[in-house]
């Protein structure tokens, strides 16, 4: 691990740890020794971080100059808060540990007044019933779709029939109990939705669709509300 990295990471332990994170628990989340951590401390403190606290008593995170000054009005800073919980409560791994660092950055860059508006936020997002785990690595996925490569993988209907599918990755999107994957499939010769769940052994082809994903998936949303409208009872 670079000095530089290493520096990152420290600053992402502080903001997501509970204050004070002392020495110890700061070395071993970085695996280094508590000696470094204090060289590290003076080494951010230097570039700006206002960190308080010192060996022995652990640190707290007050100010982070990596970040721009922030500001919301009540009901922006009650959305974020919303939507990023959502997330915590819905998303994929990789997602849920996104969520929670994203809302330790606005809280080391907010106004003393505001940060403790999101620490206490009115609104939050609950679901009591179990996510289905993905079968496959969702943030290959991600990047394989923002790519815009083919991928295969194999997956296994609600009847628990099995298939080899080759598709083009569309868009992921949480449908009801589950995460699915919008996609137009070659094997189909259709636009279909594929539970993650129900997929296995993610790989990518090597061909690309660029640059047809957004028209792609301009379409498919389209049939899927044109599929959602009511019949006009007059015809």
């Amino acid at each position: 691990m670079s000095r530089t990295h290493r520096l990152f990471q420290l600053m992402q332990a502080l903001r997501l740890m509970p204050p004070p994170a002392t020495a110890a628990d700061l070395a071993q989340d970085l695996g280094v020794s508590p000696r470094t951590v204090y060289r590290d401390i003076d080494t951010l403190r230097s570039l700006g971080a206002v960190i308080d606290g010192s060996a022995g008593f652990g640190y707290t995170l007050i100010e982070d100059a990596a970040l721009p000054p922030l500001s919301f009005d009540t009901d922006e800073l009650e959305a974020l808060v919303l939507g990023l919980r959502e997330v915590g409560e819905v998303g994929d791994p990789a997602l849920v540990k996104a969520a929670q660092t994203a809302l330790s950055k606005l809280r080391a860059r907010l106004p003393a007044a505001q940060a403790h508006r999101l620490e206490h936020a009115v609104l939050t997002a609950r679901r009591y019933a179990r996510m289905p785990e993905p079968g496959i690595d969702v943030s290959a996925l991600r990047q394989a779709t923002w790519d815009e490569r083919t991928i295969r993988f194999d997956y296994s209907d609600a009847e628990a029939r099995a298939t080899t599918r080759e598709v083009d990755p569309l868009s992921i999107v949480f449908m009801q109990a589950s995460h699915c994957l919008l996609a137009w499939c070659h094997l189909r010769r259709d636009f279909r939705a594929f539970r993650l769940d129900r997929m296995r052994h993610l790989e990518l082809t090597g061909a690309s669709f660029r640059p047809r994903r957004v028209p792609l998936l301009r379409d498919y949303m389209a049939r899927l509300r044109e599929e959602m409208t009511p019949a006009d009872p007059a015809h």
